[in-house]
């Protein structure tokens, strides 16, 4: 804690501080705070999602996804030692591009961890589904929707999740550290399981199931976007969203992203293949083969198939597992929203209320707002299946400006310390906004209108602010931010559109979207090199940055 913090108030001398966030995370709290975001409601329907649109092939899905999430993780882990402040993803941009840029892709992160804790009730509700009636099924469209009933229990886990983060990040990081390795236990439990009870090698390339991949190459790619995977691969942004409230962010950041990252993709490798192998054949054989996948109870799909191959304990164990690992993860985002919308009313991109922290430390109005947010979310999205994509797709987009930030680091403050140095110049930079666009063309035009209308609506919002806002609404430096924003997200609305996945018109072939992305990466890469701001202007907001670490740190050790 600095000097500073120690200054008296009053006439009575004691300390006078505000509350802020808590720095209450260590190194393994935020790895598993990573970990246990990742291992969230994905790996309970991400294996059977994956294998019906690519068949055996989907383990080349998860593995090509853990490559892409890296790449863009090793961004943020390099940016995330630089400027260890909560909720980083929103704050970055403003650092290098200015207002504009910190608002949309502040808008955009925010919609898409917002709609994460939803998604994980409605994971942990449809399997509870086997003791109550939370869901009920639409075989025509192979999703299950919330009930009355799990409508009334989804809003009372919002509410535990509020409450629980209302008395700070300490109780968080206890709970969160409980909670994950119960996580890890269950998941390599079920994988160890599967293969030594039923390990069917038919299963990988028999012809009558449609061979190995039944889904070509489009099938794979598919399923990196719309099966769950890269959704299931998130949580590595907890390290950067958390990265002001770790003890020593330069040495747990890149500890807990990378470290993160490449546990899970072994974990879930070897999941998929446990599940490939352990699938009946005479479930495949009714189902026409790999990509029309159904039997009994899939609504619970490893709990389904634990009970088909004899292991009835385990299925139990999944069922209750079902509800802590989603719930555990909805806990995570819920407290990284409301950071997340702190951080913009620290930015002024927002109103100055969210910004606003009570005595333990809690960013409450914040916390409000993402409880209301996630019931509304309920009306439009009532099942996982129909919200998975629009999730994946929002947080990759808001991905994507973390390499064009760090490459513009580079060139504006290239003597800055630098504690992890990504490696190989522009070259990852480029790949992770490449491997963003790519995430989410492959996620189709029926989920992107969606995403591209919100941001949108996002649009309107920052107009209203800025209409209403008085001398708080920063200066929005148009040309650093809007010159390469608005033709990457309307590049990005018109190749969805155009191509030939999920509702697209089908004039992109499958090659042709490979190249057309690139070149629009390339053209926006460009761009936001040559509009970034000044070396001075980038220098102030680093200042100011600073400034409101200092001042965070003040605010966080004082905290009771």
């Amino acid at each position: 804690m600095s000097a500073t913090s120690t200054q008296q108030g009053g006439a009575t001398g004691t300390p006078s501080h505000k509350p802020g966030l808590r720095r209450d995370l260590g190194r393994v709290s935020l790895l598993f705070a990573c970990v246990g975001s990742i291992i969230g409601s994905g790996w309970l329907f991400g294996a059977l999602n994956a294998a019906r649109e690519a068949g055996p092939a989907s383990v080349f899905s998860w593995a090509l996804a853990a490559v892409m999430i890296l790449l863009i993780g090793l961004c943020f882990a390099e940016l995330g030692t630089m400027f260890p402040l909560s909720g980083g993803v929103v704050r970055f941009p403003h650092l290098s591009f200015g207002s504009f840029a910190s608002y949309t892709m502040g808008w955009i992160t925010w919609i898409a961890a917002a709609t994460v804790a939803p998604i994980e009730v409605e994971g942990a509700l449809q399997y509870a589904t086997k003791w109550a009636d939370f869901t009920v099924a639409h075989p025509a469209t192979g999703t299950h929707t919330l009930t009355g009933l799990g409508y009334a229990v989804a809003v009372v886990a919002m509410a535990f999740f509020v409450t629980l983060n209302y008395f700070g990040i300490r109780w968080f990081a206890r709970v969160n550290n409980i909670l994950v390795w119960w996580k890890l236990g269950i998941i390599l439990l079920v994988v160890v399981a599967f293969l030594v009870t039923a390990f069917h090698g038919h299963n990988f390339d028999a012809k009558e199931y449609g061979g190995f991949a039944p889904g070509g190459s489009k099938g794979i790619f598919t399923a990196i976007s719309t099966a769950g995977i890269t959704f299931s691969f998130l949580g590595f942004r907890q390290a950067v969203e958390l990265a002001g409230e770790t003890d020593n962010p330069k040495r747990n950041v890149p500890f807990a992203v990378i470290g993160s990252v490449v546990i899970t993709a072994v974990i879930y490798i070897m999941l998929e293949v446990a599940f490939l192998a352990a699938v009946p054949g005479h479930d495949l054989n009714s189902s026409h083969g790999w990509l029309n996948l159904q039997f009994a109870n899939d609504f619970g799909p490893l709990a389904a198939i634990a009970s088909a191959i004899g292991l009835g304990w385990l299925a139990y164990l999944l069922y209750v597992d079902a509800v802590i690992s989603p719930a555990d993860t909805g806990l995570i985002y819920t407290t990284v929203t409301a950071r997340i919308s702190y951080a913009m009313g620290r930015n002024r991109n927002a109103p100055e209320a969210l910004a606003r922290t009570t005595p333990r430390g809690a960013p409450l109005i914040s916390l409000i707002v993402t409880f209301v947010l996630g019931l509304i979310v309920f009306l439009p999205f009532p099942s996982w299946q129909q919200l998975v994509g629009f999730i994946t797709s929002a947080t990759v987009l808001s991905f994507g400006s973390g390499p064009l930030v760090l490459a513009a680091m580079r060139r504006q403050i290239p003597d800055h310390p630098r504690v992890f140095r990504v490696p190989g110049g522009d070259v990852i930079p480029f790949l992770a906004l490449y491997s963003s666009n790519l995430i989410v063309y492959w996620a189709g035009w029926n989920t992107n209108w969606k995403l591209f209308a919100t941001i949108g609506l996002g649009f309107v919002l920052l107009a209203v602010f800025e209409l209403t806002g008085g001398d708080r609404a920063p200066k929005l430096d148009l040309r650093a931010g809007a010159t390469w924003a608005l033709p990457w997200l309307g590049g990005l609305a018109l190749t969805s559109w155009a191509g030939d996945y999920d509702g697209g018109r089908g004039w992109i072939g499958l090659g042709w979207g490979f190249i057309v992305n690139l070149g629009l990466a390339a053209i926006v890469y460009l761009l936001a090199l040559r509009v970034r701001l000044p070396q001075a202007r980038v220098e102030e907001h680093i200042r100011e940055a600073e400034d409101e670490s200092r001042h965070e740190e003040e605010e966080l050790g004082s905290a009771p």
